[in-house]
């Protein structure tokens, strides 16, 4: 608005001038005219048409500059319309620009807000990756000593194993010897039975012609016999 304003005021004042300058020309040719000269009447006509032809001139000029200052006064509304377009074409783009902005801005706190959440869940995970590695380093530790007390178990079932081996073989062994002594438990049983029977039988009298040495005899193999199964049975 104030450019449309500066070129009319600049076209008026051209045309004021131009006005003047035509007026200031008139009164010189008519002051030329009527002044008192020597000159002659060919001369002034001469004259006369010489400023006459620059008026003319002038005037054609005049108004070729008129038309151009009219052309460039509208040149110049056209491109102060277009401008304005521009320019409205700008405010739009920059208040799209500042509503992203403040957009950006409001993203920006919030991510902000994030990363510090982020940051104090990272240094949290550390923190628990920490403890969990020294339960890791206690686990480890518990293992190892399960892993050597498994070990000696081990060996204590092995041990226990033979152990469990060499009883069986000594209640094998065991029960071998009990069959043996309760063989010959039977057969000292069979043969003190036997003695017996031989023993009652010596000490009836003897009707041979020796008595004497008969019975002696019998008694010492009496005798023999319960020593021998005394020996027997131990």
């Amino acid at each position: 608005m104030a450019s449309s304003k500066s070129s009319q005021t600049t076209r008026n004042i051209v045309i004021a001038f131009l006005a003047l300058w035509s007026v200031i020309s008139l009164i010189i040719i008519v002051v030329w005219a009527t002044s008192p000269d020597m000159k002659s009447a060919t001369q002034c006509r001469a004259e006369m048409q010489d400023l006459t032809n620059k008026y003319k001139d002038s005037k054609i000029t005049w108004q070729k500059d008129k038309e151009a200052l009219e052309e460039m006064v509208e040149a110049g509304r056209e491109n102060q319309t277009t401008l304005r377009r521009e320019i409205d074409v700008l405010m739009g783009r920059l208040n799209d620009t500042n509503t992203t902005l403040s957009a950006c801005q409001e993203e920006n706190v919030i991510l902000n807000g994030n990363v510090t959440a982020l940051e104090n869940e990272v240094e949290a995970h550390v923190k628990t990756e920490a403890n969990l590695t020294a339960e890791v380093e206690l686990q480890k530790e518990r293992v190892e000593r399960l892993e050597q007390n498994m070990t000696q178990i081990f060996h204590q079932q092995e041990s226990c194993k033979a152990l469990l081996t060499a009883a069986k073989s000594q209640q094998q062994a065991a029960e071998s010897q009990t069959n043996a002594c309760e063989s010959s438990k039977q057969y000292v049983q069979k043969q003190l039975q036997k003695c017996k029977s031989q023993g009652s039988t010596a000490l009836e009298p003897q009707k041979t012609g020796n008595g004497v040495s008969g019975h002696h005899t019998n008694t010492l193999a009496t005798f023999l016999c319960i020593m021998s199964l005394h020996f027997l049975s131990s």
